[in-house]
């Protein structure tokens, strides 16, 4: 059976320690001493799965959003340079703002 990450974080010790005994890896090899923070690891590197869980963004177009920020930067920084402070915190809160926007939008 094909397990995901979210799906084996989920399981128990005892659970895991059974997945890991029908399989013949060198990265389960001792499963049995195993704990779960050491197990899951090893489970996944055997069974080929990423070893993290995955957000996605939803209802914003996220790289769109990480383009204005990246030219947002370069005005920041062309602010820092002309010592312009006020300038500088209206980009400063815009950066925020959209960094916080795409936080507010990751599952």
């Amino acid at each position: 059976m094909a397990y995901t990450y979210e799906e084996l974080s989920k399981k128990t010790v005892a659970q895991l320690r059974t997945i890991a005994e029908g399989l013949d890896h060198d990265a389960v090899r001792g499963f049995s001493t195993m704990h779960k923070e050491h197990l899951l690891p090893a489970l996944c590197e055997a069974l080929g799965i990423e070893a993290h869980m995955h957000h996605e963004v939803v209802g914003i177009n996220k790289a769109e959003v990480k383009a204005q920020i990246r030219q947002l930067r370069k005005e920041r920084d062309a602010a820092l340079v002309d010592h312009d402070h006020a300038r500088l915190k209206r980009i400063r809160r815009r950066i925020h703002r959209l960094k916080r926007k795409i936080h507010r939008a990751t599952v």
